[in-house]
């Protein structure tokens, strides 16, 4: 089992510079954050010299001694009746699945389409189409977008991970209910019915307790095959902190105990985002290297 963290730290430090800083820090890898490539027509994974710069980027790692585990897809991965912005976001998922593997990652983290409004990130009151009005339609929608990625899988040879989902229900008061994969039953479901080594699962800790369930629990269903991938991080139940921990809510005792159960052999993947958001940029190696801390200390408890 590998230590990893996010390159995504604060708007201001770079991929280079955060490659730079987790290696420095003590980690083992890091896990590229692609999460709005598809948003950013200026970044140099969406120019058509984009291998120079993955070239670059692998240089560095391998001069830190330091290697890439895994990566985070852009997402929405779809909006409903949007034709234009799924195939923008489709073709940026590809890119980023070409570009993790290139870097060294077996594993990239691509979220399920679950119901929102008009796409970036808000969640509808209702459903935003007649294809979302229920988890069985949402099923068949999320089987045909996985199937679609199956080919890219094969030809880069990386596992496309599924991730745990929740969703704020604002017709009761901002209540929160599991999305798509949001209870491990479910995510049981689309794993298997996928029926393929190409995709596994990547446990968000923190959305299995928004989304009502603990992640204690979701270990023991999803179990050593399917579980392939985790993000750690901590929250208070009420909002999805993303933060270090050991400073919230999880029993981290528990999940400890329920990953060495099952004899997880995945990585061990930060994604406390929100973590470093405080601090000046100054101090960011600092916070950085607690972190790592953090994580060699629970690993410890793994064996």
């Amino acid at each position: 089992m590998k230590l990893s963290t996010t390159t995504e730290m604060k708007k201001s430090i770079g991929v280079k510079e955060a490659i730079t800083i987790i290696a420095n820090a003590g980690f083992d890898c890091y896990d590229l954050n692609l999460c709005t490539l598809h948003l950013e027509p200026e970044h140099p994974l969406n120019s058509d010299n984009y291998m120079e710069y993955l070239k670059e980027l692998k240089a560095l790692a391998e001069q830190l001694g330091i290697t890439c585990n895994q990566a985070h897809a852009p997402f929405p991965s779809q909006i409903n009746q949007n034709d234009e912005y799924n195939e923008m976001a489709f073709n940026s998922i590809v890119r980023s699945m070409e570009c993790a593997s290139y870097l060294g990652a077996k594993i990239i983290v691509v979220h399920p389409i679950k119901e929102r409004k008009d796409g970036l990130g808000k969640v509808s009151e209702k459903y935003p189409s007649p294809a979302m009005k229920n988890s069985e339609e949402r099923f068949l929608i999320n089987m045909e977008f996985y199937r679609k990625l199956l080919p890219y899988c094969e030809k880069y040879q990386i596992k496309v991970a599924l991730e745990n989902m929740w969703i704020r229900n604002q017709n009761y008061r901002d209540s929160i209910l599991p999305s798509v994969c949001g209870t491990a039953e479910e995510f049981v479901k689309y794993l298997d019915t996928l029926d393929s080594k190409w995709f596994v699962a990547c446990l968000d800790l923190g959305h299995c307790i928004l989304a009502g369930e603990n992640p204690q629990d979701a270990i023991r269903v999803l179990g050593k095959e399917r579980l392939q991938a985790l993000h750690v991080h901590d929250v208070n139940y009420r909002e999805d902190s993303h933060t270090i921990p050991y400073t919230m809510k999880i029993q981290w005792d528990e999940v400890l105990k329920a990953l060495k159960e099952i004899g997880y052999e995945g990585d061990f993947t930060f994604e406390a985002v929100n973590f470093f958001k405080g601090f000046p940029e100054e101090l960011i190696p600092d916070a950085a290297s607690l972190l790592c801390k953090v994580g060699r200390h629970m690993m410890e408890k793994l064996g």
